[in-house]
């Protein structure tokens, strides 16, 4: 089966595991293959490529800068090596992006800002800003406040997240091994390289086993999870090594790597998320000029907005209607409901006077948006 090309793809998110960016010996950053990891970024970059970095390493590199023993390490005491650590990760990062001129910006998330619809819809848009500035983003999980037990490399599931977040169409996990194999390769030398994988089956999560190395406990397993994740939401995905200096390149040249294909694109699988999965908390009554908008593709704003009825917060799914009383679509809403009320039939410019703060232009933006709700005959269509 063949599989797309890395030049087919414009938002790309890449997870970088510690045991590829930092020495274990040394404790430190290495330099020369992140510099290569850099110039391929550059390469992307240059093309008008979105990229968006996963980066692991915030705890290895704290432990090393307090020179702190072996063995494992407390709750309190990996959040306070990752304090450490994320302050070096940072500017790392941003020294390294800064040689091709690129900015680069830190964000730390947990798992409830990927969760939680008003936190994911404010992570989100500070990413999208990020991007139309043309920075690269530098995420990791936030790991000094993050409470369940932290493990090195378990950034698969969260650069998924990440991914399906902000509409990326590929995401890439640089690993210590070059793809998905029928058998863990180190103990079974017949183990062959599965290239495509059309869809996750129980076969293919059989295939996963245990971690191998010190750095990254993630494992095969949880780059599974990831790729379910991923290509549910409409991302592709692909394992590839990054124990070679330039891997981003390596793929682009068709280097070895293991391709995990998604049936839909990454708009149409959240659309699809919005429109069937999400219960409505209130209702958008708007004009006929708003539902001629929206019919042509174009976002929600307040001057279209006549009516505000239910109790909904900033991120939740709201019905939108027209002055008829037919549903229109159904939307993630960008303000809560007492604000909503506030600021409807005004310019977007009276709404940030009237609420004291420049926020979002539109009420519901049309990457939030699903028009065509479901009809009275019940065809959905």
């Amino acid at each position: 089966m063949s599989h797309p090309k890395l030049n087919d793809f414009r938002r790309i998110v890449v997870k970088v595991g510690s045991s590829l960016l930092i020495d274990a010996a040394a404790g430190e950053v290495k330099a020369a293959w992140l510099d290569a990891l850099a110039a391929d970024i550059a390469a992307l970059h240059k093309q008008g490529k979105d990229v968006l970095i996963v980066s692991s390493g915030s705890i290895a590199l704290g432990r090393s800068r307090l020179k702190l023993p072996s063995g494992t390490l407390k709750l309190e005491e990996s959040q306070a090596a990752a304090a450490v650590g994320q302050i070096e990760l940072a500017r790392i990062w941003a020294k390294t992006l800064e040689q091709y001129d690129i900015g680069a910006g830190q964000i730390l998330v947990t798992l409830q800002d990927t969760e939680e619809r008003r936190r994911y819809l404010n992570a989100r848009s500070t990413i999208a800003k990020l991007l139309e500035w043309r920075a690269v983003p530098v995420i990791n999980e936030n790991d000094t406040v993050a409470t369940n037990e932290i493990r090195y490399g378990d950034n698969d599931r969260l650069a998924a997240r990440v991914a399906t977040m902000t509409s990326a169409d590929l995401l890439i996990l640089l690993s210590d091994i070059d793809g998905l194999y029928t058998a863990p390769p180190g103990a079974n030398p017949n183990a062959k390289l599965i290239p495509v994988v059309d869809r996750v089956t129980a076969d293919i999560e059989a295939m996963a086993g245990a971690a191998e190395s010190e750095l990254s406990r993630g494992g095969m397993r949880t780059k599974i999870e990831a790729a379910k994740i991923a290509t549910s939401s409409g991302t592709h995905m692909l394992i590839a090594s990054g124990k070679i200096e330039h891997p981003l390149k390596a793929i682009a040249d068709g280097g070895r790597c293991t391709w995990f294909l998604t049936p839909a694109n990454p708009v149409t699988a959240r659309k699809r998320w919005i429109a069937g999965s999400l219960e409505p908390k209130g209702t958008l009554t708007i004009d006929t000029g708003a539902v001629k908008a929206l019919r042509a593709g174009k976002s929600l704003l307040p001057a279209g907005v006549v009516r505000v009825d239910g109790q909904f917060a900033r991120g939740d799914a709201v019905v939108v209607r027209g002055p008829d009383g037919h549903e229109i679509g159904r939307g993630l809403v960008a303000y809560d409901a007492d604000n909503a009320d506030k600021i409807k039939g005004r310019s977007s410019s009276d709404a940030a006077t009237l609420l004291g703060v420049s926020g979002r232009a539109e009420m519901i933006h049309r990457d939030d948006l699903v028009v065509g709700g479901p009809r009275s005959d019940g065809t959905g269509k």
